[in-house]
């Protein structure tokens, strides 16, 4: 996991913004804290509703969809439609990826380091409002595909020459199959699990639902009025 010698960037790196030239404002580093006061909803997508993402993903072609790709892709076009609206603005999402099976010779499965980056997919406001739900399910596969073990080396050498951040309008991670729900306590195993709140409003958690039910839930932090665009686009969506 160590950086090569010497290091050697191989690809540009959008999905991170050095810590000497950092923007103000929407292009600032998802890791800040907002100082905004933000509303905090857990919403839910169900089996059927996965299903039905899955098949408005297949548009004119019979390609296959995963749930992580259709739900990344639903997400990431209402989080971007809820901010000011600007078709022109170029909008991405980061998702964590686990690199070790990327890696090559693969990471051992008891390596118990941090081995997850962020693979990224961007397109523009105007792309995510009109353009087909298959292509955004397409980018965010492209962006998956894009973490081979040369590109993961890139960006651990890259940390190397130079601090930063991850940039973009919104990170999803998916907590749903981290194994918290089969933990053996004492007492039994856990009801739920899920994060103490956070005042991060451009990070948006997957876990399982309560209760062992099938589907996902989503926690979403977000100011207000982004808030009630976020749960109107999210709900518009799936019935269109």
């Amino acid at each position: 996991m160590a950086a090569r010698s010497p290091p050697r960037v191989t690809f540009p790196h959008p999905e991170l913004i050095e810590l000497d030239h950092r923007p103000t404002g929407i292009e600032s580093s998802i890791l800040d804290a907002s100082n905004e006061e933000l509303d905090y909803r857990v919403l839910k997508l169900t089996s059927e509703d996965i299903l039905s993402l899955k098949e408005k993903a297949k548009g004119s072609t019979n390609a296959r969809a995963t749930g992580f790709n259709v739900i990344t892709a639903h997400i990431w076009r209402c989080k971007a439609l809820s901010a000011p609206h600007d078709p022109n603005r170029l909008s991405t999402i980061l998702f964590a990826m686990d690199i070790r099976p990327k890696l090559n010779p693969p990471l051992p499965k008891s390596f118990a380091g941090n081995a997850v980056l962020s693979a990224f997919a961007a397109a523009t406001c105007e792309e995510l409002e009109k353009g087909e739900f298959s292509r955004l399910v397409e980018k965010v596969k492209e962006g998956a595909e894009r973490m081979s073990d040369e590109y993961a080396r890139s960006v651990i050498d890259r940390g190397e020459l130079r601090d930063g951040f991850p940039r973009g309008d919104v990170l999803v991670s998916t907590w749903w199959r981290l194994g918290f729900e089969e933990v053996e306590y004492p007492w039994g195993k856990p009801k739920y699990c899920c994060p103490v709140v956070h005042h991060l409003k451009d990070i948006i958690l997957l876990f399982p639902p309560f209760g062992g039910d099938d589907g996902i839930n989503i926690i979403v932090a977000l100011p207000p009025k982004e808030m009630q665009k976020f749960e109107t686009l999210f709900h518009m969506f799936l019935k269109v």
